[in-house]
């Protein structure tokens, strides 16, 4: 399968405008927004647990990376409620699912394959003190990508200009990028040469990004 697989164009997906497709687990329903592969897939991917439903144990063979964006995550590790930011490198494995009922951004296959680094943070307390409007937490950096998570006043400016490639997501709020509104749960992908200007709506923005990944993208290697 291959879902927006030309990392040289600008996409954008309203996510709450996407159906709910079943994952092969009852329960575990996801929205798809970019994937090449099938079950194993370099996949980025809006994910639901329903509550009590959970994932069979696996080992994350490529690397797994999710925000928490409702409810709470839990595996055998831990709980992890909204706001949570995760890391899990390639040979780590869980048993993911959920009491309450949750949803998480993550995005599979798009680590480094020597990549080790695995932790959690919560995003807000990472936040430096506002520049302009706009406080911003980094929270990860290594030679292939940096990840950031920003909040944004109404009416504050943000612009990246990274090389390697943007992706954003806008977790709350609303921000206007390219004369379009991107409300809560808009993803948007910016190829290689393309610098994101994002100006935050009447209700400000929190918005997460990672740069410098797209060159990088290809098919799982299994």
């Amino acid at each position: 399968m291959e879902l927006n697989a030309d990392f040289k164009v600008r996409v954008v997906i309203h996510s709450d405008q996407v159906e709910w497709t079943a994952s092969p687990m009852p329960g575990v329903d996801r929205r798809m927004l970019d994937r090449i592969g099938d079950e194993v897939a370099r996949a980025t991917s809006i994910v639901r647990y329903a509550a009590t439903s959970q994932f069979s144990a696996h080992t994350h063979t490529g690397g797994e990376e999710f925000i928490v964006l409702d409810g709470v995550f839990q595996d055998e590790h831990g709980d992890y409620p909204e706001g949570t930011y995760v890391r899990n490198p390639p040979t780590t494995a869980h048993t993911p699912g959920s009491e309450p009922g949750c949803t998480i951004f993550v995005k599979l296959w798009q680590f480094d394959m020597e990549d080790r680094n695995q932790f959690r943070k919560t995003m807000a307390d990472e936040l430096a003190a506002p520049v302009g409007g706009v406080a911003l937490a980094e929270l990860h950096r290594d030679a292939r990508e940096v990840v950031t998570y920003s909040e944004m006043d109404p009416g504050a400016a943000l612009v990246n200009s990274n090389v390697g490639g943007i992706e954003m997501l806008v977790i709350a709020g609303s921000a206007v990028e390219g004369g379009e509104t991107l409300g809560k749960g808009a993803w948007l992908r910016l190829p290689e040469g393309q610098s994101l200007n994002i100006v935050a709506g009447n209700d400000g923005a929190k918005v997460w990004i990672k740069t410098g990944h797209l060159r990088h993208a290809k098919a799982p290697t299994i």
